[in-house]
Parts: structure tokens; C-alpha cells; sequence
């Protein structure tokens, strides 16, 4: 038998081989340490768990060990977007900038480069899980500032860490610097201008300043709020905006003559508010008593700088359409009135409550909505205004020696018009003597007169101060 012959190669040609195959198994074996994972064709099958995410629980996924919360899930803290192969993570003064990337595998490792503010870092990043986007938490907290562990991401807790200013010619400017983006209102009740950083701390004291417009601010916590206040100048303006910056929001207050008093003609009203008198006319009485009261009590109310005005005088009296127009403008309207049913034993002062239905739909809307809208009580108020003037009115009759009934009217056209406070004042009935004998005296006269100015005066110095001026400043909605 013959022996088989050995293949035999040319020399050139075998080295030649041998050169390429090492050069081949160098490529295989000799990957280098920055050289991430090659794609993975088959996407894991994520386990998922219970996540604390700023105190609230929700869904997370495993891959590969690595812990990831989804787009929407995130989207109830952060704004999360999805820009070509980019996810962009916006909120709590932060940017971050994470490839989308299909490979999870390669996605769970820190091979990757994300932009975290104006840092670049090697961390996990973006990928897909059943067609969502999901998003790496240890690297979010890294980016936002947050702690995190597995099954826990807690969010710093808003502090107002310092408070600064800068004087102008006519605008002095204050700076409130917090670690993390905050919700911001401001409010302005009577003249003084409240800015409330919304669940957050802050440490109260007075910041006094060099300005001429803020000489000072003071900073109170008031439950999970913290309150910068100030008294807002005569004939100024003011504005708020935030700045985000790296690591931290600045809330900028602006105030001064040199920015436009932009505020709504509504807010007028708590300044000069109109007080409206009616008081009826009662022919069978020998004495114009109700006119007699509402001159005394627009005079004490005059006097003391409130806007009255009197649907009648002793010569004239107001169409029943003017009447209807100025309960419509008022804040306050009082009619006086007699009672006179013939052949009635009833006697004595009482006080009516207007509790009837408005005919302007839009003023029972805003009365039995469950939201008003911004500067909404000071067009409607509800029916807490009328309650609260009655009783302001029958404490001060009887502490002239004076008791009044509490009673409810639903059908009287004028106080039905109104949309603020509206009362009927029964001064007593004509035909009891008693009443009679007690109106023809100086000092029953002037003791109706007193309570009613009083009361009123009383009232609308609680609502100015009360009511406020409510704006949401845009600077986050953030848990």
C-alpha cells in the first residue's frame, strides 16, 4: 500500500498564515479594558420589585443586577424626554444627557458616557424594556444630588440656604438660594408680600438689607413651608423668577417703582371697596328712622376714609334698576328696613341673612365650585362673607345693649344681586310700641348707627387682610 502524500506548502505562503491567525487570536483575546461589551442579540427578561421613589412606592426593574425605573414612572418627579438616541432628564436644578442604548447589557455596565450638568461621567445609561424606556437610578441620584440604595431613592429635602440682596437706584433685588427646584407662590395680603417656597426649610430670622424698597425680610416657617415676607412700598411693583442653576434653584424678588404695578384691577377692591345702604322708606312710621341710621353710619364711615354710597336721600332715591347695579359693585350692602305686617305681635331688631340663589349663573358657579379661579374672591365671594358680617353686626348691637335675631331671607331681588356680603337690618317693627318708643331715642338711633359702621369697617379691615393675591410663579411642581 502506497503511503499518502503530505500536503506540502510553500514556505512564504505558510508564514504568511501563521502571522494572520495570530493576529486574529490577538483580536479575541487581547480586548482592551474601554472597549465595551459586544451587543447582545437577546434582551434580558427583567425581574421587577417594589421602589421608595421620594416616598412614594412604585415599580423598578432589575437588569443585570442594576436597578431602573421607567419613563413614566420617573415622569410624575422629573421631566423625561426622549431626543433621537438621547434621553434628556430635567428637574431639582439639574440636566442630564443619557445615550439610549438597545443593548442592556452593554447599558448596565459604566462603559458608557453620560452628561451629568456640565460633567461627564462613566456611569449606566438609557435602554429599552418592552418597548419602554427605562432609566438607571444609581445614576440619576449621582446627577440630581439624591441618596439611593437598592429599592430606595430619597430626594434632599428643600432648604432655603441663604437669603441675599442688592440695592438700586429703583429696584432693589432679593435672593433666595435652595439646594433643589422648588414650587413658588407669592401673595399679597394688604401690603405685605408674602413668597412661600412650598415643602420647604428654612431657618426664621430677619435679613436686613441696604435697599431702599426692602430695608428688610423675614423668613418664618410655617408648617412644611418656609415664608419670606416683606411690606411691599407704595406705588411699586414686583416680580418673581427663577434661576436653575448647577446643584441648587435661586429664586429672584424683584421690587421697586422702577417695575410696572401690574396688579389686577380686582385687587383694588380690598383698598376701596364700595358700601352700599339702602335703607326703605316706611310711610306709616312718622319718622325717616332708616334713613337716619344709614346718613349716621356712612358719615362715621366716610370719615374714616370707606367709600358709602345711599340708594335714597330725603328729596330722592334711585330707580330700582340703579339699585340693582350698585348691589351688583358692592362689597358690602345693608338694606335698613321696618317691619310693618298688619296686626302682628312680633317686635325687636333682627339681622337677615341673604341666602338665596344668585340669578347670574356665573356667581353660583363660583360659590359651589370646589376651585376658584385666581382672584376669584374678590369678584364672588361664598356665603362665609354674609355669616361673618351678621355675627360682626349683632356682636356690636349687643354690645350697645342691643339683641338681634338671626334670621335667613332667600327671595329679596337687591340682595340676591350681590355677589360680596349682603344683610337686611330690621331696625323693629312699626307697629309695636315698644319698638316705637325705643327708635324715637338718641340713643338707640346712634347705638343702630355705631354697630353698623363698625361691623362693616371691621369686616372689610379682616378681608384685606385676609385675602390675597395668589400666583403660581412656574418654578416647578416637583413632590
Amino acid at each position: 500500500m502506497r503511503k499518502a502524500r503530505r500536503a506540502r506548502w510553500p514556505r512564504p505562503l505558510l508564514l504568511s498564515l501563521l502571522i494572520g491567525a495570530g493576529l486574529a487570536a490577538a483580536q479575541i483575546t487581547g480586548t482592551p479594558a474601554d472597549t465595551p461589551p459586544a451587543i447582545s442579540n437577546l434582551p434580558a427578561q427583567p425581574t421587577f420589585s417594589t421602589l421608595k421613589l421620594a416616598g412614594k412606592e412604585v415599580q423598578s426593574a432589575d437588569l443585570f443586577g442594576a436597578e431602573y425605573a421607567s419613563q413614566v414612572t420617573l415622569s410624575e418627579l422629573l421631566d423625561v424626554k426622549r431626543d433621537g438616541n438621547y434621553v434628556r432628564v430635567s428637574g431639582l436644578g439639574h440636566v442630564l444627557l443619557l445615550p439610549l442604548d438597545e443593548d442592556q447589557v452593554r447599558a448596565t455596565t459604566d462603559f458608557n458616557t453620560v452628561q451629568l450638568d456640565a460633567e461627564r461621567v462613566k456611569a449606566r445609561t438609557a435602554t429599552w424594556v418592552n418597548g419602554n424606556i427605562y432609566l438607571p437610578l444609581d445614576t440619576l441620584a449621582r446627577g440630581l444630588g439624591a441618596t439611593y440604595r437598592k429599592g430606595q431613592f430619597t430626594l434632599a429635602t428643600r432648604t432655603l440656604q441663604n437669603v441675599s440682596s442688592r440695592a438700586g437706584k429703583d429696584t432693589d433685588r432679593l435672593v433666595l438660594d435652595l439646594n433643589r427646584e422648588v414650587t413658588v407662590k407669592d401673595e399679597l395680603k394688604g401690603t405685605v408680600l408674602r413668597i412661600i417656597l412650598k415643602g420647604t426649610k428654612g431657618q426664621t430670622q430677619r435679613y436686613t438689607t441696604r435697599g431702599a424698597f426692602i430695608p428688610y425680610a423675614d423668613v418664618k416657617q410655617e408648617g412644611d413651608n418656609t415664608v419670606v415676607s416683606f411690606t411691599l412700598p407704595q406705588n411699586s411693583g414686583y416680580r418673581v423668577f427663577p434661576v436653575v442653576r448647577q446643584g441648587g434653584t435661586r429664586i429672584v424678588v424683584d421690587v421697586g417703582p422702577g417695575i410696572p404695578n401690574d396688579t389686577p384691577v380686582l385687587m383694588e377692591r380690598l383698598a376701596k371697596p364700595l358700601i352700599v345702604l339702602d335703607p326703605a322708606r316706611v310711610e306709616a312710621f312718622g319718622k325717616d328712622v332708616t334713613l337716619e341710621v344709614a346718613r349716621r353710619s356712612a358719615e362715621l364711615l366716610t370719615k374714616a376714609g370707606w367709600q358709602v354710597k345711599l340708594t335714597r336721600e330725603r328729596g330722592s332715591a334711585l330707580t330700582l334698576n340703579e339699585k340693582l347695579q350698585l348691589a351688583r359693585e358692592s362689597d358690602v350692602y345693608l338694606a335698613l328696613d321696618l317691619g310693618r305686617f298688619p296686626k302682628t305681635t312680633r317686635g325687636g331688631v333682627t339681622v337677615y341673612e341673604n341666602t338665596g340663589r344668585s340669578p347670574a349663573k356665573y356667581v353660583n358657579a363660583l360659590r359651589n365650585g370646589t376651585d376658584s379661579p385666581p382672584y376669584g374672591s374678590l369678584a364672588v365671594g361664598d356665603m362665609g362673607g354674609t355669616r361673618r358680617l351678621s355675627e360682626l353686626l349683632r356682636g356690636e348691637l349687643k354690645g350697645s345693649g342691643v339683641n338681634a335675631r338671626q334670621e335667613s331671607v332667600t327671595r329679596m331681588i337687591t340682595l340676591s344681586e350681590t355677589a360680596q356680603a349682603a344683610l337686611l337690618l330690621e331696625l323693629g317693627w312699626a307697629g309695636n310700641a315698644q319698638d316705637r318708643a325705643n327708635l324715637g331715642t338718641e340713643a338707640r338711633v346712634q347705638a343702630l348707627s355705631v354697630s353698623v359702621a363698625r361691623s362693616i369697617a371691621t369686616y372689610l379691615t379682616a378681608r384685606a387682610n385676609n385675602s390675597s393675591q395668589v400666583a403660581s410663579t412656574g418654578v416647578g411642581s416637583t413632590p
